[in-house]
C-alpha cells in the first residue's frame, strides 16, 4: 500500500476536512448551513488544485541533473540512498535501520476514537548517490513521499511509521549547492588582516622573530618583512583550503520552491499529482453547481429551514 507523506496542502487533504463539511451541512439542515460548508469547500478545492498544479509542474518542468555536473541552485536529482556516516539511523517505533522515519502515536478514547498522543520525524542527513557522485540530502523542510509504511496496534495504541531505507530509489528536487575545494570564499584582503592580527596578539613571539635590531620595536623595514610573511602565510592557507574536498548539499530552497524527496519515481509522482489536481477540480465544479442550484431553488422545494 502507497502511503504519501506530504506537508501543507496535503494534510488539508489527508484530514478530510471536505468529508466533514458535508456532515455538518446535513446536520445543520438549513440553507445558510449549505451554503457556508459548500464556499469553505470550494475554498479549499481552489487552494488544493492550485497546489497540486504546482507540484505537477515542478516535477515535469524540473530537467534531471547528474549529481557532478548540476548547476547550483534549483535542480532534480535522481539516483539511489545511502546513511551518512558509519553508525545507521534507528527508527524510533519498530527500531529497524533507515535513512529517514516518521512516526505516530495514536490511543483509542472511551469514545472509540484514535487520539494522537506522540508524533515525530528524524531530520538526520543521508546521501543521494548516482553514477557520477554523491549529494548530501537535509529532510528538514521536506516533503517526503515513501512507499514505506507499517502500522499494529497493541493493547489501545496504534503505532504507525513512515521509512525511507537505504538503497531505496530516491527522486529529490531542491536546492543544491557546493562547498569545500575552490567553491570556499577566501578574501586574501581579510585574511591577511586577520594573520597581522593574530600575531600582535603575542607581541614577544613576534619581536623574536623580525626586530632585527632587538630595540624593543618594528620599524618600516621590519614590519615589511613581517608583512612578507603574513602574505606567504595567507598563500598557504589558501592552498590548504583548496585542497580540501568538495561536497555537494541540497536543502530546501530559500526562496519558497517546493523541495520533494521520493522513493518513487518521477512518472508515478506526475501521475499522483495529476490525480489530486483533477480531482480538486471536480470536487471545486461540485460545490459551485450546488451553491447554484440552492441559490435558485425556492425553499419550500428543498426541504430545509432558511
Amino acid at each position: 500500500m502507497l502511503d504519501t507523506l506530504r506537508r501543507g496542502y496535503l494534510q488539508l487533504i489527508t484530514s478530510g476536512t471536505q468529508l466533514v463539511l458535508l456532515l455538518i451541512g446535513f446536520r445543520l439542515e438549513s440553507r445558510v448551513g449549505w451554503l457556508v460548508c459548500l464556499l469553505l469547500m470550494a475554498g479549499l478545492s481552489i487552494m488544493t488544485w492550485l497546489s497540486a498544479l504546482n507540484r505537477l509542474r515542478t516535477v515535469r518542468d524540473t530537467p534531471t541533473s547528474k549529481v557532478a555536473s548540476a548547476a547550483q541552485g534549483y535542480v532534480e536529482l535522481y539516483g539511489w540512498g545511502l546513511a551518512f556516516g558509519e553508525t545507521p539511523l534507528i527508527s524510533k517505533l519498530s527500531l529497524r535501520p533507515c535513512l529517514w522515519f516518521r512516526y505516530q502515536i495514536e490511543q483509542r478514547s472511551s469514545e472509540n476514537e484514535w487520539n494522537i498522543i506522540d508524533r515525530g520525524e528524524s531530520w538526520d542527513s543521508f546521501i543521494l548517490r548516482d553514477n557520477t557522485g554523491e549529494c548530501l540530502i537535509d529532510p528538514e523542510h521536506a516533503e517526503i513521499i515513501t512507499q514505506h509504511r507499517k502500522q499494529w496496534k497493541e493493547s489501545d495504541c496504534r503505532y504507525t511509521e513512515w521509512n525511507l531505507f537505504a538503497h531505496d530509489t530516491l527522486y529529490v528536487v531542491g536546492y543544491f549547492h557546493t562547498q569545500g575545494g575552490n567553491t570556499i570564499e577566501f578574501n586574501s584582503r581579510d585574511e591577511l588582516s586577520a594573520v597581522l592580527a593574530e600575531w600582535k596578539q603575542d607581541m614577544p613571539a613576534l619581536l623574536a622573530r623580525f626586530d632585527l635590531d632587538k630595540d624593543g620595536e618594528l620599524n618600516l623595514q621590519e614590519w615589511t618583512l613581517a608583512r612578507a610573511a603574513a602574505k606567504r602565510e595567507v598563500g598557504k592557507r589558501l592552498r590548504e583550503v583548496q585542497a580540501t574536498p568538495e561536497l555537494n548539499f541540497i536543502c530546501k530552497p530559500r526562496d519558497g520552491k517546493l523541495y520533494i524527496i521520493s522513493n518513487l519515481i518521477q512518472d508515478d509522482l506526475s501521475r499522483r499529482y495529476l490525480l489530486w489536481s483533477w480531482l480538486h477540480l471536480l470536487i471545486l465544479m461540485g460545490a459551485l453547481v450546488s451553491i447554484g442550484w440552492l441559490l435558485h431553488t425556492p425553499i419550500s422545494e428543498l426541504g430545509l429551514k432558511p
